[in-house]
């Protein structure tokens, strides 16, 4: 009865999407009724061909769908780092804004493909992979729901295809990090639901009485970006077969609004999400327990009370009241330290095991990730400051800021947990080449440092060509000036990005043949003690 109910629904979205793709207003929704569309269609198919089926009743842990998560994460990684090193090389070469791509691959259109790739399809995509592993294996329970995972997996790929579709083809909200318009916005809702389902099931049907702390940090993720989602995302469709808007709010109310919800996104997204990737891949790759357990608590409770209040520091020296600005600065302050009471717990994990370091390139990545949360999360605090923002603001201090974060941080522990999840999902006994991970690490490592030194470098002389002033008191460089001067360090900064793809390159092909050629170990389906 339960297929028919689904494939009669399935049918109904097919026809209805049918009808918004041949009436809506404008090519690009008509584009992205065309490709629900398909997806539907696709469903509706296999729904049909499989509904007859006996299944045998599910064992073990739901490890397919990590399995896809971690292949999604691996490739997206490639595109948008591509992507971010392509458009590197247009701002230090504008002739590569070819003739041939204005209005689709020009470095407007490209750059929130980038952001959207490397933050929401390669972060978003290994967040939603590694958690569903870390609830199963800390709860001993199979992932909640049946299919539910499925439809998280590739719900949330569907959002992503359509939000870089759109990008290209000027169909966004001009928000940071929030460009999708009104009708993505509503299917990422829904499979951010089901997403939230899936994970509160698992910990609601887990065998093991404890919730391990990985799993506050993955669900406070996870319900809190739903809040931010929804708030920045209150519009006005001005057709329901068109892809444009209305903002609800407007002025400084919206701009509150977006940077509550653009540093939260940070805060929680990029920063609370991969502290569960921390704190259960370090030790799982160090095989030592954490650190301090009590501090990993303190750790949480402190970092989601006072992060969710630092957002206004985006907005000093504008028309945001200066109380507004000023609790934002005072938060991010406090902010430095129970950061880096999780930096300090998660390096001392390897208390005892320091020798790893030597022989093992895995824990090395880890290791230098924890290493870059802590200098972001010092470097973030400080710029909020607003002497010190007075400078850095508008420059590209704050692109080498924000990239030394998510390569250092979010990228290497990333990298880690994939390396660590490959041959645990495949049943191998280790990787195809620990010397490649080397290769890896070193490539990622210096192409960090190159991007962001000469990001520091140019946004601090930016700063200060800004300011500078003669004996009269008039300005003494023009805006062209400071963009001639920076040019050898947009090169720097692309040659950095050169080297993070070739490494993700090679990340890539390692884990293709730890899967392909790496000796075999037994298999393990049955559901093991909490791990």
């Amino acid at each position: 009865m339960w297929n028919y109910i689904k494939l009669a629904v399935l049918g109904v979205a097919v026809i209805l999407f049918g009808l918004a793709a041949n009436y809506g207003r404008d090519f690009a929704y008509q584009v992205h009724a065309l490709i629900f569309m398909a997806a539907t269609a696709i469903t509706f198919i296999y729904t049909l061909r499989t509904a007859g089926d006996v299944k045998p009743a599910p064992t073990g842990y739901l490890d397919g769908v990590v399995r896809a998560g971690v292949i999604a994460t691996a490739l997206w990684g490639v595109v948008g780092f591509l992507v971010g090193t392509f458009i590197a090389f247009q701002l230090a070469f504008p002739q590569l804004n070819f003739e041939f791509l204005q209005g689709h691959g020009n470095f407007g259109r490209l750059r929130p493909l980038h952001t959207s790739a490397v933050i929401f399809a390669f972060g978003g995509n290994a967040l939603i992979a590694s958690s569903f592993y870390v609830v199963q294996r800390t709860s001993a329970s199979r992932l909640w729901g049946g299919n539910l995972g499925w439809f998280v997996f590739w719900g949330y790929n569907l959002f992503i295809v359509l939000a870089a579709t759109g990008y290209v083809m000027g169909v966004t909200q001009s928000k940071e990090y929030a460009e999708p318009e009104w009708y993505v916005d509503l299917w990422l809702t829904i499979v951010w639901v089901a997403y939230l389902m899936a994970f509160m099931g698992t910990i609601f049907t887990r065998k093991e009485k404890h919730i391990y702390v990985a799993n506050w940090f993955y669900l406070s993720f996870i319900v809190t970006i739903a809040m931010l989602h929804i708030v920045n995302n209150l519009v006005i469709p001005v057709s329901i077969l068109g892809s444009r808007s209305v903002m609800v709010m407007s002025g400084v109310q919206d701009a509150m609004t977006q940077w509550w919800y653009g540093h939260n996104a940070v805060g929680f997204f990029l920063t609370a999400g991969f502290l569960g990737m921390m704190y259960y891949f370090v030790p799982k790759q160090a095989e030592r327990p954490v650190f301090s357990y009590k501090l990993s608590i303190i750790h949480f409770w402190a970092l989601i009370f006072i992060y969710i209040w630092a957002g206004p520091h985006h907005l000093h020296y504008t028309a945001l009241p200066d109380w507004a600005s000023t609790l934002g600065m005072v938060f991010s302050v406090i902010l430095w330290m129970p950061s880096w009471g999780g930096m300090i717990n998660g390096l001392m994990t390897l208390s005892g095991a320091w020798d790893k370091l030597r022989t093992d390139p895995v824990i090395r990545m880890m290791v230098i990730s924890v290493g870059f949360y802590g200098m972001s999360t010092f470097e973030g605090p400080m710029m909020s400051i607003r002497a010190v923002n007075s400078l850095s603001h508008y420059t590209d201090w704050t692109i080498g800021h924000v990239h030394s974060g998510a390569l250092g941080w979010n990228g290497m522990i990333t990298f880690g947990a994939l390396y660590y999840l490959v041959p645990a999902l495949w049943n191998r006994q280790r990787l195809y080449s620990l010397g490649l991970v080397s290769w890896h690490f070193w490539l990622a490592t210096i192409g960090i440092v190159l991007y962001a030194a000469s990001m520091w470098v140019t946004g601090i002389m930016e700063g200060l060509m800004w300011r500078e002033v003669d004996s009269q008191g008039f300005l003494v460089n023009a805006f062209a000036d400071t963009v001639a001067a920076k040019h050898p360090m947009y090169v720097v900064r692309a040659m950095g990005g050169v080297l993070y793809l070739t490494g993700a390159i090679i990340m890539c092909y390692n884990l293709y043949m730890t899967v392909r050629r790496a000796p075999v170990k037994a298999d393990e389906t049955a559901m093991a003690p909490a791990e």
